[in-house]
């Protein structure tokens, strides 16, 4: 029979060796989960939170400080104005009569009056004068010069007003008063009746008439302007 066949005696130590040390970590893991499982490592963490934590939590506020009280103002006293005294009013001197002159008689050996005494006077004419003149109000411009519009100007070729037919048969006469609007170009722009003949015919047909004529604007210092003009209009049966 061999002897290599045989077990080594010092392989059994080692083996043990190993498997003790994996048991006890296998051990330990298993007691770690059932810890964890139980609740028993929460309880060691919360019984070893440290006292200070705990202290700071239950410690009570501090109490508020005390407010400033208001410090009473101090009363202002208003004294009373000081009355002033009345000045006494001043008696008017009285006049005293003026001392009557004496009449001299003019002695020979008085000198001539001096030629200033005239030239003096005179400036001071002329003084009074010129300040006269230079107080005295100026006058206000003049206004501007206005000339009517007209519709009598030979160039404007203005037709005579066209006699309605049934006013002719009718008899129909009289004078129609137009008030229109005459712009800067000459032009008639608005026409109404101002004063009637008594026949709608006849004021119907002058204001058409003068709606169609041309006029000479009006002008206001030179200048062309738009005027209100009142144009006559007679409707005499010949």
């Amino acid at each position: 029979m061999s002897t290599s066949a045989l077990p080594r005696p010092s392989a059994l130590p080692s083996m043990s060796r190993n498997t003790t040390i994996v048991i006890s970590v296998i051990a330990l893991h298993v007691a770690v989960l059932w810890a964890m499982q139980t609740g028993l490592l929460r309880r060691v963490a919360e019984a070893v939170v440290p006292a200070e934590i705990l202290v700071e939590i239950m410690a009570p506020p501090a109490p508020p400080a005390p407010k400033p009280k208001p410090q009473p103002q101090p009363k202002v006293q208003v004294k009373a104005p000081t009355p002033k005294p009345v000045a006494p009013t001043p008696t008017p001197p009285v006049a005293q009569p003026a001392p009557t002159p004496l009449a001299i008689a003019p002695s020979a050996t008085a000198p001539a009056p001096s030629a200033a005494a005239p030239t003096a006077v005179a400036g001071a004419t002329t003084s009074a004068n010129s300040g006269s003149t230079s107080n005295a109000p100026v006058a206000p411009p003049a206004p501007p010069k206005v000339e009517m519009p007209s519709s009598d100007a030979a160039y404007l070729n203005n037709p005579k007003p066209q006699y309605p037919a049934l006013s002719k048969r009718l008899h129909e006469q009289g004078k129609v008063v137009v008030r229109a609007l005459i712009g800067t170009d000459g032009q008639a722009s608005q026409a109404s009746v101002k004063t009637s003949s008594g026949f709608e015919r006849l004021d119907q047909a002058a204001v058409n008439t003068v709606l169609k004529w041309r006029y000479v604007p009006g002008k206001r210092g030179g200048v062309p302007e738009a005027m209100w003009f009142d144009v006559p209009v007679n409707w005499v049966l010949q």
